[in-house]
């Protein structure tokens, strides 16, 4: 099954969905497909009204859920800041103001792996299917 999403202003269609495909499992790939990291929302608007899907959620169990309202449903991938690893793994102590600090501690890192899922790109038609190979950093 396949997922169209905004992201951008540009329509991307997310393929090999479930029934069981988490939102969390759409915002990776989508995230990785534009290759920019940091954190996003995945958001169902439907006639005005935008709500925040939870990581957890389904979005094609959430769209079987709306029956004939589903055609009016719009998604929306909404990038909300810079990714949390940015932010605390970078050491602040001890740096001269005006400084702009080059090194970073390393971060214990976590490897998840999203198969089968092919992304299209309404605009240009082309066909961005490859494996993820995604490091998420533990804080």
């Amino acid at each position: 099954m396949e997922l169209k999403v905004w992201v951008d202003g540009v329509a991307r269609v997310v393929c090999g969905l479930s029934l069981n495909t988490s939102c969390q499992d759409v915002v990776i790939a989508l995230a990785q497909s534009i290759g920019r990291t940091g954190r996003y929302i995945l958001i169902v608007k439907l006639r005005g009204t935008e709500r925040q899907l939870q990581a957890e959620d389904c979005p094609l169990q959430h769209l079987a859920q709306l029956g004939q309202q589903a055609t009016e449903v719009q998604f929306i991938l909404r990038r909300t800041g810079p990714s949390s690893s940015s932010a605390t793994c970078s050491s602040s102590s001890s740096r001269p103001a005006g400084r702009t600090l080059t090194r970073q501690t390393p971060c214990p890192s976590l490897k998840l792996t999203l198969v089968g899922l092919v992304l299209w790109s309404r605009s240009s038609r082309s066909n961005v299917s490859r494996l993820f190979d995604i490091n998420i950093t533990v804080l």
